[in-house]
């Protein structure tokens, strides 16, 4: 996900500046009431996430129920709309999709989550933000969407069904921060902080369980990162094929760097002469890589290796309705992009909307 452009940056320091206390301030993971969700839009929400499969270690099997559930949003999905509409106003960042065809989607303005059905298009808030914006977001098999907190330099989780954040981590108290992107593995949730040269990783308990704030482990970033103390740094975030490393997307390099969880240590993805210009959200499907390019309006599809380590440019997606795509979900065989329009004026009348290309 990016920063603002430019131009939109006192408006988002302005909301960064009256972030609650609470927030910025906690210290251990805590549960506070959110809005409840509406019913229409809760009854055709699943407590599962469309992915290729369960995690074994930091690494992705194939579950056979995933693949039953992924056959039949394929079918259903080939109706659906192509274009969804957001609420006016909402400058929208992150999406996560569930089985059963409700999308999440985090607001850049003052972190509301407004959930939708990917069938009518018709959707409503479901969780207050604290101030500052969502931007990337996962969606687990319980339900719980984990949500990267940008300048607040944090992280939460939100019961998808409830709307209640179960927990909140601060990962840093630096006003230079901006926790952009998180991916999950079976053990842990790992966000990236686009001004800092860290990962941010969260450990999950027994069945997922929720940790204290104390159990948060900074990452330092080494190897290929070189940091840029001006533009953004690490994005986009995801799993490699064989579950072993971290791919995040360098923005200011357009370097794709797969990195040692343990250690921190990166490499750069040999993609021979393509660069990732412009990359924000990563998605993965078996061992291709989709890269949004939001500035570009487009989508690279990379075929890797199983370690990671090298790639080649197969294709680019591209849509006339594509107005700076930001991240993206799947659900059957669609990807699902929320268009942040960062080259206009952000105004309450401002229309945004959803566009869904053929993977």
């Amino acid at each position: 996900m990016s920063l603002p452009h430019p131009r939109h940056l006192g408006r988002a320091f302005a909301t960064t500046l009256g972030l609650p206390a609470l927030i910025l301030g906690s210290l251990t993971a805590s549960a506070v009431t959110g809005t409840p969700a509406t019913t229409a839009v809760k009854q055709q929400t699943s407590s599962t996430f469309l992915d290729d499969g369960l995690c074994d270690h930091i690494h992705f099997g194939t579950n056979p129920a995933n693949l039953v559930a992924e056959a039949a949003a394929a079918r259903a999905s080939a109706s659906y709309p192509k274009r969804i509409d957001l609420p006016a106003g909402f400058q929208p960042e992150g999406i996560a999709i569930d089985h059963s065809g409700t999308a999440y989607f985090g607001s850049r303005l003052d972190g509301d989550i407004y959930a939708a059905s990917l069938r009518t298009g018709k959707g409503s808030v479901i969780s207050q933000g604290p101030g500052t914006a969502s931007q990337g977001m996962k969606l687990d098999q319980r339900g719980r969407l984990f949500v990267a907190g940008a300048a607040g330099g944090n992280g939460r989780v939100i019961d998808s069904n409830s709307g209640n954040v179960l927990a909140s981590y601060t990962f840093t108290s630096s006003a230079n921060t901006f926790v952009n992107d998180v991916i999950l593995s079976k053990d842990a949730a790992w966000f990236t902080d686009s001004r800092q040269p860290v990962l941010y990783k969260v450990p999950l308990g027994h069945n997922g369980k929720l940790p204290r704030q104390a159990a948060v482990q900074t990452i330092p970033l080494s190897g290929d990162y070189v940091h840029d103390p001006v533009n953004l740094n690490a994005n986009g975030i995801e799993l490699t094929p064989d579950g072993r490393s971290l791919i995040i997307m360098q923005s200011s390099t357009g370097f794709l760097l797969r990195v040692d969880p343990r250690t921190g240590v990166t490499r750069r993805i040999d993609l021979g002469t393509a660069v990732m210009t412009n990359g924000d959200g990563l998605l993965r499907s078996k061992n291709t890589l989709y890269v949004v390019q939001n500035r570009l309006n487009k989508v690279a599809v990379l075929d890797l290796d199983n370690s990671g380590s090298k790639g080649r440019l197969v294709k680019e997606l591209t849509s006339a309705d594509f107005d700076i795509p930001t991240t993206a979900a799947f659900y059957g065989s669609r990807i699902y992009l929320p268009n942040a329009r960062f080259s206009t004026p952000p105004t309450p009348a401002t229309e945004y909307w959803v566009t869904a290309v053929q993977r």
